[in-house]
């Protein structure tokens, strides 16, 4: 027993001698790291930070240099007192919890290497106005903004993947938000009770739209949802009272339970072939609906699915039902008309029309199946049952707005639809801007551009993307006096797209060697430009990322 003891004790002993206590320096508090030197931005052991704190990039400590490179799970949490937080580029990572509480704290710049933000990181920043977030992240944790009311718009960078739950819930003043398109999923949550935000493109990166991710949005009158979701989730848009009309994508298979629930300003909605179930309370309390075709895909209708759609006059069904919830059309009391095509009477449940008046209405059905549906509830209550030709009438084929095309030239960007009078939404990011630190600073921005074609009664089309940047070129000399030469142009524009996994390349000079390398840097295809247009080949799935080089300059891009 004894010697099992001592070997615990030798056993704890390297720990406690290179344990660190916190240290204090210029009034910013660290954890120390020593080997690696590295320090980790850490709480006061007494009272809290406040004012203007400005993180230096590194300090020195018993004549030892250390970079700070993190700032530590609750690290400045409740300090109201806090007005501003500089975080120098040497950071990578913000904690969770890290400004938890700082009621205060009215801007924030996070350095270009941050890759992650915490959970919680912002929580309950209520003062916060503006934040910029560099373009080295790529998640954003969960509630990492949550509560932050006095935000009022946000550009997320092309390096963000994935906008965790509840990220922005509660920022009531936002009413703008870029979603780039390296973002492939949005959170449960993550703009709940955002109601200033008024629209919203969603791009064609993200494939599901989490529960909730925008419940009680009232300001939002319009929204794009793009053919790669493939998922609605639960309550994804309840409460958007502002919002009038919605195309589903015919990509999307399932609408989730209260998805549009209290929807109440929706007066058009189309659902299209691919969706097979409606879930439960999807458009319950929808009072702005006057009629809806269920395709033949669906072969199911949630309870409560349309319950209390006051303004609901003409319900269509096709002819894949299967079965019909619990008062999935209950309080419709303006129903005139019902047609159901299914051949097979649909189970259905006896109150799936309560307080609907149907003994005043018309039930449509196959003439094969009119006595079937003569004896059964609810069906046989109807007041008039009559026989259709058996034909299922299916939903108009969506006109969809051609992709624009996008060229640039004197100065101007231009962005071309061969839809006739349709309008082209562009969203233009510059991923380089950012603080920088020193005497010098090059200006070399990079343009992200994502535009889709717009059209009443058309579908809006895919997104189409492009990256606009300038490169050095040795500038024209000869005739051109010393004194004059100060002014000849020395950047070139050139625009970068993909396209089934090409990529092409516009407005390069003859000569110049442009070349595609994957993100581990192997070379993919390298080329001479001639005239016009130079395209490489990369053999990139979908989603991937090139890096395409153009003399010096190597510019990121997202091959489609």
């Amino acid at each position: 027993m004894k010697k099992y003891f001592t070997l615990i004790l030798l056993a704890l002993l390297p720990i406690v001698a290179n344990a660190q206590d916190p240290v204090e320096i210029d009034g910013i508090w660290y954890n120390l790291i020593v080997k690696a030197r590295q320090a980790e931005v850490t709480s006061k052991p007494s009272g809290s930070y406040s004012g203007e704190v400005v993180i230096p990039a590194s300090f020195t400590y018993d004549g030892k240099e250390f970079s700070v490179t993190s700032i530590g799970n609750y690290a400045f949490r409740n300090c109201s007192g806090l007005t501003s937080v500089t975080i120098p580029n040497s950071v990578t990572s913000i904690g969770g919890s890290a400004f938890y509480g700082c009621s205060g704290l009215t801007s924030v710049t996070i350095g270009n290497s941050v890759t992650s933000i915490g959970n919680n990181a912002f929580y309950n920043c209520s003062s916060l106005t503006s934040v910029t977030i560099g373009n080295s992240v790529t998640s954003i944790g969960n509630n990492a903004f949550y509560n932050c009311s006095s935000l009022t718009s946000v550009t997320i960078p092309n390096s963000v993947t994935s906008i965790g739950e509840g990220a922005f819930s509660g920022c009531s003043g936002l009413t703008s938000v870029t979603i780039p398109n390296s973002v492939t999923s949005i959170g449960n949550y993550a703009f709940r009770y955002c109601s200033g935000l008024t629209s919203i493109t969603i791009p064609n990166s993200v494939t599901s739209i989490g529960g909730g991710a925008f419940l009680n949005c009232s300001g939002l009158t319009s929204v794009t949802i793009p053919n790669s979701v493939t998922s609605i989730g639960y309550e994804a848009f309840h409460g958007c009272s502002g919002l009038t009309s919605v195309t589903i994508p015919n990509s999307v298979t399932s609408i989730g339970e209260s998805a549009f629930s209290n929807c109440r300003g929706l007066t058009s909605v189309t659902i299209p072939n691919s969706v097979t179930s409606i879930g439960n309370s999807a458009f319950n309390s929808c009072s702005g609906l006057t009629s809806i075709t269920i395709p033949n895909s669906v072969t199911s209708i949630g309870n409560n699915a349309f319950y209390g759609c006051s303004g609901l006059t003409s319900v269509t069904i096709g002819s894949g039902m299967k079965s019909i919830g619990s008062r999935a059309f209950a309080e419709c009391p303006e129903l005139t008309d019902v047609y159901c095509y299914a051949e097979q009477v649909p189970g259905t449940s006896s109150n799936a029309f309560a307080n609907s008046y149907i003994e005043y209405a018309t039930l449509h059905v196959p003439a094969a199946s009119i006595e079937l549906y003569k004896a059964k509830e609810p069906w046989s209550l109807f007041g008039t049952k009559k026989a259709t030709d058996g034909s299922t009438p299916e939903p108009p084929t969506p006109v969809i707005c051609a992709t624009p095309t996008i060229s640039y030239a004197g100065g101007k960007l231009t962005f071309t639809s061969t839809t006739e009078g349709a309008e082209c939404v562009a969203t233009i990011t510059d991923a380089d801007i950012k603080t920088h630190y020193g005497n010098e600073v090059s200006l070399s921005a990079t343009y992200v551009i994502s535009v889709y074609a717009t059209k009443a009664g058309c579908d809006n089309s895919e997104i189409a993307t492009a990256t606009l940047c300038w490169i050095d070129r040795q500038p024209v000399t000869n005739g051109i006096i010393a004194e004059d030469a100060v002014n000849e142009v020395k950047a070139l524009p050139v625009l970068i797209q993909s396209q089934a996994g090409f990529i092409t390349v516009s407005g390069l000079d003859a000569g110049t060697e442009v070349s595609a390398y994957n993100t581990s840097g192997m070379l993919l295809d390298t080329i001479i430009s001639g005239q016009d247009t130079t395209t490489l080949r990369t053999k990139l799935p979908a989603g991937s990322t090139a890096i395409v080089k153009i003399g010096e300059r190597a510019v990121k891009v997202m091959v489609k």
